[in-house]
């Protein structure tokens, strides 16, 4: 079963973030392709970004390696450097430990479509504009370890 039936794999909305910084994600919808296709060293997403919405906080991954291909619409990459245009075809790649956040962020008045692989061991990271962390484990604490409940 190489190829997907991507209609039969569910698109949700949901995070896990504390509610104080869960807006941002509120127009993002995803598909986890991974499971479904019996991949066990990899994760791969299909992503929507309603306009205005973001793919996440901006993160970095301690050790986690990331990469998005652009598909459809267009998005901005943020990251320390700067901000870069990103449209179909358009790919970047976020190494893990490299403690540079990023995040993509759809400021167009139509949705963009992209996919998300990250291998490695998921250990956590940390978010570059807000006191949050997050553990190995899900859980995610202050910059200092106090846990977000």
């Amino acid at each position: 079963m190489p190829k997907l039936d991507l209609d039969t794999i569910p698109q949700v909305n949901l995070t896990d973030y504390p509610p104080q910084f869960a807006h941002v994600v509120a127009g993002r919808w995803y598909r986890r392709l991974g499971p479904p296709s019996g991949l066990t060293h990899m994760g791969v997403s299909q992503v929507t970004l309603k306009p205005g919405a973001q793919s996440s906080q901006r993160h970095w991954h301690a050790a986690e390696d990331e990469f998005v291909v652009m598909l459809s619409g267009a998005a901005v990459l943020i990251d320390d450097d700067g901000e870069y245009p990103m449209r179909p075809g358009d790919c970047a790649s976020f190494p893990g430990g490299v403690r540079n956040g990023h995040v993509l962020v759809n400021r167009s008045a139509e949705d963009c479509v992209f996919i998300a692989v990250g291998a490695g061991p998921d250990t956590g990271g940390g978010y570059s504009d807000i006191d949050m962390l997050w553990r190995a484990d899900g859980r995610y604490t202050t910059k200092t370890g106090e846990e977000y409940r």
